[in-house]
């Protein structure tokens, strides 16, 4: 009986956590201000539907997403956890190659996907012209 109790209070209280975090988003200042998507447009709501466990939902809204989590969880294991216990386990070498090629995916990431959703306006703008 405490075990039901429980679960229904731990979805519950996701599901007020999710109702939360979507009546509170940060508005992008930049497309407040030209009207235009910047790069970083549908994080949020993509963190959103992640958390739902919709992951198509959220590889469309934000394909980036997912390796920017996991390059940032890579950071902060890098930072704080330094797991040099033996040169097999080190995370990066001095030269930090591995972090640089990691920025570089997932920026080519944004910039693709970025790319990719201004020329879809594009076209829709110049069929409709």
């Amino acid at each position: 009986m405490l075990l039901k109790v429980s679960l229904i209070q731990i979805f519950c209280s996701r599901l007020v956590f999710i109702n939360w975090l979507q009546n509170h988003l940060i508005p992008c200042p930049f497309k407040y201000l030209t009207g235009i998507d910047c790069p970083g447009c549908g994080f949020q709501r993509s963190v959103i539907a992640l958390i739902r466990g919709d992951l198509y939902k959220s590889l469309a809204l934000y394909p980036a997403t997912i390796p920017l989590i996991l390059l940032s969880v890579y950071l902060v294991i890098d930072k704080f956890l330094k797991l040099d216990i033996d040169k097999f386990l080190k995370l990066d070498n001095s030269k930090s190659i591995v972090k640089k090629t990691l920025f570089m995916f997932v920026g080519g990431i944004i910039l693709v996907s970025y790319f990719i959703k201004m020329w879809s306006i594009y076209e829709h703008y110049k069929a409709s012209a």
